[in-house]
């Protein structure tokens, strides 16, 4: 959209429109703009659309990078401007920034993380994810727009650099915004909703978890289960997934700032790391912390390489459970036919009346994502030579996307899977019946070589095994009726006579 550069513009919040001095135009966009102004950096002059909020360095890029067309997340912005609002207060704190501009970036700082213009300030950081290694360009793209807030904020110029950028480099502040976002997201989005998805089958497990089902292994009958002992066992991979997730948020809120440039602090004051994560946290609810070695943490992006393992087993566990409803609800006549999953959507164009288990099948494609995700992340994270890895983009951007889909796709799963799905106990029972597996029980008492004899003759007759245990063992119909009762078979231990 155009944004206004004038001092007393203004968009009202309701009709998207461009007030001045209480006139009304449509706003037209950047892209259809001809008009341009002239900013300059240290490699000389740049012609930058006139409404933009950025300046030459951000337009630079834009001119290098166009590769993908796809910009940094929203959530990964917002960071960098929250890392800048405390640089300033840390700053003014230790008396390196004069109150005004301290004010002034603060203020500026907070209309991007408000988006105090609604939808104005995506186009205002366009450059692309594949850009410079270290995030340079996207560091400066939000001092360029910080300070161009800042000169309508105040009465003294702020500098992109010089002000905005106090104390700080692209080699911290990058690698430490990767740390917010994602704690972020994993503290306010990923953790409700995995525990959300927790509560979920806990509730179904208690609905129906007394009933018994064949098990399988290798897709085929085993011995019988309790949808207790199934989602359970679902439940159970779900809370150490979150476990492992709350380990990581503990080093997410290490930081690298007050490093700077290689990570020895170069122009920055020896208070200001321990400043600015204060101020950090004061404004986010986190406590976050200066990081135990800076040349670690700005050469290997090892926690977000940790955090993004953990979110691949996450989406391992996720896609296991979206597997086996997709196989339970198989059918409805020529498949397994367990359970029935909620009716979302026609399944077919052709086929009329046909039902697709469509919710597992987009958790699946999101677990799939979500691992190819974090096969790039684990190559950038191999890229930190000597004092800098150079492929954070990726990593922020990739980390970013993967906690938005797994706490999207959890939610779903509990809301329109789990939460709704109805047992088809007379399909369950008549399987569970015939299963030849069942002989198992009887090992103990007739030895493993009688037992598959009967398996195999119960199942080549297509009969029970208890009509054919009658005829093979000495045993009572009371007494193996017993034994191969399939609840009990679920509790464990040895069936004696």
């Amino acid at each position: 959209m155009r944004i206004p550069t004038h001092p007393i513009a203004r968009i009202c919040r309701y009709c998207a429109l461009v007030t001045i001095t209480g006139l009304c135009t449509i706003m037209s966009t950047s892209a259809n703009s001809t008009d341009v102004r002239i900013e300059t950096d240290s490699l000389g002059e740049v012609a930058v659309p006139v409404d933009a909020l950025y300046g030459a360095q951000t337009q630079r890029a834009v001119d290098n990078f166009p590769v993908s067309g796809q910009s940094l997340p929203e959530a990964f912005i917002t960071a960098i401007a929250r890392i800048k609002k405390a640089a300033a207060s840390a700053n003014l704190s230790l008396g390196l920034l004069s109150n005004d501009k301290a004010e002034s970036i603060t203020q500026a700082a907070n209309q991007i993380i408000t988006a105090e213009y609604p939808g104005s300030f995506h186009s205002q950081f366009p450059i692309d994810v594949y850009q410079t290694g270290s995030g340079t360009s996207t560091n400066m793209n939000v001092n360029e727009v910080i300070s161009h807030l800042a000169r309508h904020n105040g009465t003294t110029p702020v500098s992109p650099n010089d002000d905005v950028n106090l104390g700080q480099s692209s080699n911290d502040v990058i690698p430490s915004a990767i740390h917010v976002a994602s704690a972020l997201l994993v503290e306010h989005q990923l953790l409700p909703a995995v525990s959300h998805l927790i509560r979920t089958l806990e509730g179904r497990i208690k609905d129906i978890g007394s009933i018994v089902k064949t098990g399988r292994t290798h897709t085929m009958d085993a011995m019988p289960v309790t949808f207790a002992q199934e989602m359970g066992g679902w439940q159970a991979l779900l809370q150490q997934d979150q476990e492992r997730l709350k380990a990581t948020q503990k080093r997410l809120l290490q930081l690298t700032l007050g490093g700077t440039a290689v990570g020895s602090g170069t122009n920055t004051h020896p208070l200001y790391s321990q400043a600015v994560c204060d101020a950090l946290g004061q404004d986010t609810g986190l406590r976050f912390t200066p990081a135990p070695n800076f040349f670690a943490a700005q050469s290997v992006p090892a926690t977000a390489l940790e955090l993004s393992a953990g979110l691949r087993g996450l989406a391992v566990s996720l896609m296991k459970i979206a597997n086996d409803l997709r196989w339970m609800n198989s059918g409805p006549l020529a498949g397994i036919g367990e359970i029935e999953l909620p009716a979302l959507q026609p399944g077919s164009s052709i086929m009329p009346g046909k039902i697709n288990p469509v919710i597992s099948e987009s958790v699946t494609m999101v677990a799939a994502q979500i691992i190819g995700l974090d096969t790039a992340v684990a190559i950038a994270a191999q890229s930190g030579n000597f004092e800098l890895n150079v492929m954070l983009p990726l990593v922020a951007n990739n980390l970013v996307q993967s906690i938005t889909l797994a706490s999207h796709v959890s939610s779903i799963l509990a809301d329109k899977a789990i939460k709704g799905f109805r047992v088809r106990e007379a399909n369950i029972n008549a399987s569970l019946d015939r299963n030849p597996v069942l002989v198992t029980a009887l090992n103990p008492i007739i030895g493993y070589m009688k037992a598959a004899e009967i398996a195999k003759q119960a199942y080549r007759e297509q009969r029970s095994i208890l009509d054919v245990a009658k005829e093979k063992t000495d045993l009572s119909e009371q007494e193996l009726r017993k034994i191969l009762d399939p609840a009990q078979l679920t509790k464990g231990g040895i069936n004696k006579k």
